[in-house]
């Protein structure tokens, strides 16, 4: 089986100074959890592949959030805080695919999350609060951040990106 995966940045196009994060998954997995970007828009490309990507980093700025999506009979997983509203108006569906956010219409006050793009058989599962906290808690990454923050001596940042920052001293908190 052939697989390929790529994390990297790109310039945003009308913006011109912001940087826009890319995911690339070709019959793989990828996670993206803690502190892994600061830019608002995300471009994910997957094809028979499943993602999962945190969007509750402390690093990420003020505003709406934009992931662009190319998804082909793959699974998005995005991993948000409480009261993140989902805009799912300019995704297109093609085939069986859907949005499953359990809050999606009590959701309200927080950050706008914008999705758009195409999804050809594929799904987008929105996760909040306790269940995006436990999602990434069992997971390797955590496992890793957690030795790095005790040979580091600081705080492991994964399971709680958005109140913890990357290299906070253990003692500080």
């Amino acid at each position: 089986m052939n697989t390929q995966h790529t994390v990297s940045t790109v310039k945003a196009g009308t913006a011109g100074t912001e940087e826009a994060a890319r995911i690339e998954a070709y019959y793989t997995n990828e996670k993206r959890l803690g502190h892994w970007t600061a830019a608002r828009t995300i471009e994910v490309t997957a094809r028979r592949s499943s993602v999962q990507m945190d969007l509750r980093s402390a690093e990420i700025p003020e505003g709406d959030i934009e992931v662009r999506i190319a998804g082909e009979r793959s699974i998005l997983k995005i991993l948000v805080p409480d009261g993140t509203v989902v805009d799912e108006s300019e995704l297109e569906y093609v085939g069986r695919s859907k949005v499953k956010d359990m809050q999606r219409h009590t959701a309200s006050g927080g950050r706008v999350l914008r999705l758009t793009g195409v999804l050809k058989r594929s799904e987008v599962r929105i996760v909040r609060g306790g269940v995006a906290t436990l999602t990434a808690m069992f997971s390797r990454e955590f496992v890793d951040d957690c030795r790095t923050a005790h040979r580091d001596g600081t705080l492991p940042t994964v399971h709680a990106p958005e109140s913890v920052r990357e290299g906070t001293p253990r003692d500080a908190h």
